[in-house]
């Protein structure tokens, strides 16, 4: 009969973490203090863990409240335009799309960086005050971005009638509007775009049905054309600055 080590071993794993805790009375990790001005501090740890949770919605923010909600269906759009079905690549498609996010929302997050961080790591400002200040910008930005019509939809729909100032927004309210504006008009530009390869397509497919080629896909022979067409027209520096300049019009 074997001896149970392994079991051993486990229960000592998990009496240990008990003993310890006992032997040094407990850790104040999470602490919530009360600060001179009748506000609450609360400890580093609390602090950490809060900045921790708020990196995992860090992506759904990125998408949602950014430019990058555009640009990456723009481009999808454009791929299946041309017909290249992964070329370029959904990696690449998000990387271009990522970076010139980067590029199209710098101003802002200068403006998040010296309003925010700068002086929440300063001290100078609470956690609660930091929030407060980085979400203006981004406001802004969001509110230039969307429609009217839906903003007043989402009003209707949550029963508020106006609003005095932009600053009554609530987050809640602007950030689906903003979304759906993007959407409307990631697909208007879309549109513009798909039309010459659709033209390309169309007229290819009749020239294969007047020559009896109708066993021939009209996309194997349209692809070269296609291509050809967005290559000479400098298609991907004409896209890049349309898309970048649709924010600042």
């Amino acid at each position: 009969m074997r001896f149970p080590w392994r079991t051993i071993a486990v229960l000592l794993l998990g009496f240990l973490p008990g003993a310890v805790w006992a032997q040094i009375g407990g850790l104040n990790a999470v602490t919530v203090t009360t600060a001179p001005d009748g506000g609450q501090v609360y400890s580093v740890t609390l602090q950490i863990l809060i900045i921790m949770t708020l990196l995992t919605l860090l992506p759904s923010a990125l998408i949602m409240m950014t430019s990058f909600t555009r640009i990456i269906i723009v481009l999808s759009l454009l791929r299946q335009g041309l017909g290249t079905a992964q070329a370029p690549s959904s990696q690449i498609l998000l990387g271009l799309a990522f970076f010139l996010t980067l590029f199209v929302m710098a101003p802002v997050f200068q403006d998040i960086y010296d309003t925010a961080i700068l002086p929440y790591m300063d001290e100078k400002l609470g956690t609660e005050e930091a929030l407060v200040k980085a979400a203006k910008p981004l406001r802004t930005f969001m509110l230039e971005q969307t429609r009217e019509t839906d903003l007043q939809m989402f009003a209707e729909i949550k029963g508020l009638d106006g609003f005095e100032s932009p600053d009554d927004i609530p987050l809640t309210l602007l950030v689906p509007s903003f979304v759906i504006s993007e959407l409307k008009t990631a697909f208007q530009m879309g549109f513009l775009i798909l039309i010459p390869f659709l033209i390309i397509d169309m007229v290819v497919a009749s020239v294969l049905m007047s020559m009896g080629m109708m066993m021939l896909s009209p996309m194997i022979i349209s692809l070269p054309f296609k291509i050809m067409l967005f290559v000479l027209v400098d298609g991907w520096s004409l896209l890049m600055g349309t898309l970048a300049q649709s924010f600042y019009s």
